[in-house]
Order: C-alpha cells, then sequence, then structure tokens
C-alpha cells in the first residue's frame, strides 16, 4: 500500500491524502480523521524518507556517550534511555545513540551530529560546570536539553535533581547515627553533579560542627571498580573512618567489596550509602541506604521538554529542579564507637 493506492481508494488526490496525514490545518477535520482511519486500517505506512525530505528533519535524536564502556551494564544509563527512547517512540522519532572518542573530549562526535543534521537534538547527561558541550550547541542554536546543570543553567532546557540537599539529608542521617568520621567517595569535581552533592555532604557536616578533613575524600570513575578503589585508600587510613557517603549506587558496590576485602562489616563497624536506589541497591548485601533518584521519569521528561522545543518552546522556560527521598536500609547502623564511649 503506497500513498498512490491510498489516494485512489478514497478518491482525493495525493496531494489531500499527503497533507492531511502531515497535519496540516488546510485540511478539514472530516476529511483528516477519514484519511487517517483509511490509512491505519488499511496499514499504509509513509515513506519516511520522503516525509524526512519535505519537512527538512531527520526525525532522530542524538545521544552521545562520553565514554562507551562507562555505560555497559550500568542500570542508570539502562533506565535513563529507556525513560527517553519510551517517549521518542511515541513521537515515531528514532534514538541515535553515539560514542565519544574519550570522556574528555566529546565535541567531534557532537559536530558529527549536528554538523551534518543527522539528527534534529540532543539529549546531555552528566554535565560538567564548565561544559564544552553547551557552549558548542548554544553558540550553533542547536535544541538541546541536559539531565544536571553547568554554568550557564538559566540560557538552556534542564532537568536535575536537588543533590546538595539529597546529600544534605544523607549524611544528616549518619550524624544522627553517631557517625563522627565520614568518608566521602566521589568522581571528577568538574562534574556539576559531583561538586554538587559534595557541597551538601560538606554543609550537613560543618553544621553539625564537624570538620571535612581532605584525606577522608576519594574519587572513583563512576564504577564499581572505581568505587573499591577509592575506598581501599579510605578504609586503610590510620584513623578508621565509621561511615562513607558514595556518590551513587554502583560506586556504592565497589565501597562494599572494598570493605568485605578489608575485614569491615557494613552495617555493623561500617556504614555505606548510595545513590539513585537502583534496583541493585535493595538487593545488595547488606541491603544499601541510599535516595531514590526517578531516572525513568528523568528520561522520559528530557524527551518531552525536546520535544516541545522542537515545536517552538523557548529552552530558557524549560527549567526544573526535582527533590529525591532519602531510603533507610540495613547498610547504615549506630556508630559502635559512639555506643561504646556512652556505655
Amino acid at each position: 500500500m503506497d500513498l498512490k493506492e491510498l489516494s485512489r481508494r478514497l478518491g482525493l488526490s495525493m496531494t489531500t491524502v499527503s497533507r492531511a496525514l502531515n497535519g496540516y490545518s488546510d485540511v478539514s477535520p472530516a476529511t483528516r480523521e477519514r484519511v487517517v482511519e483509511a490509512a491505519r486500517a488499511l496499514g499504509y505506512m509513509p515513506n519516511s524518507l520522503a516525509r524526512r525530505l519535505s519537512s527538512g528533519r531527520a526525525e532522530c535524536i542524538g545521544f552521545v556517550m562520553e565514554e562507551v564502556n562507562a555505560y555497559y551494564g550500568d542500570p542508570y544509563f539502562t533506565q535513563l534511555i529507556s525513560g527517553i527512547g519510551e517517549v521518542l517512540g511515541r513521537a515515531n522519532l528514532d534514538l541515535v545513540i553515539s560514542g565519544a572518542i574519550s570522556r574528555d573530549d566529546q565535541l567531534p562526535a557532537y559536530r558529527r551530529l549536528v554538523g551534518g543534521r543527522r539528527v534534529d537534538g540532543v539529549i546531555l547527561d552528566r554535565t560538567r560546570s564548565r561544559d564544552p558541550r553547551v557552549e558548542f550547541l548554544l553558540a550553533r542554536g542547536f535544541p538541546f536539553v541536559t539531565l544536571g546543570r553547568d554554568d550557564r543553567a538559566e540560557e538552556h532546557a534542564w532537568v536535575d535533581v536537588n543533590g546538595a540537599e539529597a546529600f544534605r539529608e544523607m549524611t544528616r542521617h549518619l550524624i544522627r547515627l553517631g557517625h563522627r568520621r565520614i568518608g566521602f567517595v566521589g568522581a571528577d569535581p568538574r562534574y556539576h553533579f559531583v561538586a554538587d552533592r559534595f557541597g551538601g555532604h560538606r554543609d550537613a557536616m560543618a553544621e553539625a560542627g564537624l570538620p571535612v578533613d581532605p584525606s577522608w575524600r576519594a574519587e572513583g570513575d563512576l564504577s564499581e571498580a572505581g568505587g573499591a578503589e577509592a575506598a581501599h585508600r579510605l578504609l586503610s587510613l590510620p584513623e578508621p573512618l565509621t561511615a562513607l557517603v558514595c556518590l551513587d549506587d554502583l560506586t556504592a558496590m565497589g565501597v562494599l567489596r572494598a570493605a568485605r576485602a578489608c575485614g569491615r562489616r557494613v552495617g555493623v563497624d561500617l556504614s555505606v550509602t548510595g545513590y539513585n536506589d537502583l534496583n541493585l541497591a535493595l538487593h545488595a548485601d547488606p541491603p544499601l541506604t541510599t535516595s531514590r533518584m526517578p531516572i525513568r521519569e528523568a528520561g522520559q521528561r528530557l524527551a518531552q521538554m525536546l520535544l516541545q522545543i522542537l515545536d517552538g518552546a523557548e529552552p530558557a522556560g524549560l527549567q526544573e529542579l526535582w527533590t529525591s527521598s532519602l531510603q533507610v536500609r540495613q547498610s547504615t547502623a549506630p556508630c559502635r564507637e559512639r555506643e561504646a564511649l556512652s556505655a
């Protein structure tokens, strides 16, 4: 079934049928409904190449992985892409996933996508405070949205979760349990979300009158292995830490592994927290205290925002700061040292 045959069966011109299927306002509602119903009943599928040529759109949205290996096996990425793909699928758009050559030089991938008009817009994640991708896209006036903020956040569309508040509450929870020497397992501080979350942790320590010793902070690479490596450094300090706040759940999984290797019992003589509340947090041993971030919903909202921009919405009017919720489980417990001192 092609457009010519559909037009013949309806007794309408090919131009009228085409304009009806593409929603043009010069076609009456009754005719449009008749054409759409007939197309559905007869199994007509429009020629996507012809449609793209006539509209000037690629009908694709781009997503660049900053480092391909970092995304494989990461449940966070799976949930995010699922949410994005769900919305784009309903809009009959394809999601093009590309890989950057390196984490520190992603612009060639964006130049390919944008310069060749291979996509109509792009979705960015893991924003840096000074993000060259944002600078590049703003300079070219190309449609985009970001998961997370940056130094030019007032100029573009974004969805973010208040990581500072989440980590303030996480650290306060540990302080209420009697912990005083609390370490932070983070990542590259150039990422905005890393600085945001560490800032919340630091503020909670300061309001309790507790120090934030630089030696109590270690950086990983947003992977389980990176979390384990960073934890080994912190757990080997001469004066043991009693709790570790981790940047995310995957990092925390590595910390749990490192703690077992060092003979520390998580939920007994060491408390550990994560962030995101992935399924693996609930099934960890012990189940992980974490903060729930609606990742799939964030992906859905990012895709919806980008579709609004493509339809003419102002990007600066599409900015949403969400909140997460603390999920207390068995990986955190009262500080045994404090209990011994008060006994």
